[in-house]
């Protein structure tokens, strides 16, 4: 899985955890959804996203990433 889908996968789960805890535990956790849906909207103009950044230090590769090792697999490069 390439970072870019990782990233889409952790904020949709994000959201869901954010209502469902809203719906059953308490009204505050609204509060997540608010910063998960702020938190993508400055990463679409700023590009910057911490769980990315969190991500990638994993080991999560990016798309374009993922497509030079399948082009050259036996190159190496850095992920950094």
């Amino acid at each position: 899985m390439s970072l870019e889908r990782a990233i889409m996968a952790f904020a949709g789960f994000m959201m869901l955890l954010s209502l469902g805890l809203t719906v059953w535990l308490s009204s505050h956790f609204i509060w997540l959804s608010v910063f998960v849906g702020a938190n993508l909207f400055q990463s679409a103009f700023t590009g910057l996203c911490p769980a990315a950044k969190v991500m990638s230090k994993l080991g999560i590769k990016t798309q374009a990433q993922l497509t030079q090792d399948k082009l050259n697999p036996n190159s190496h490069h850095s992920t950094k």
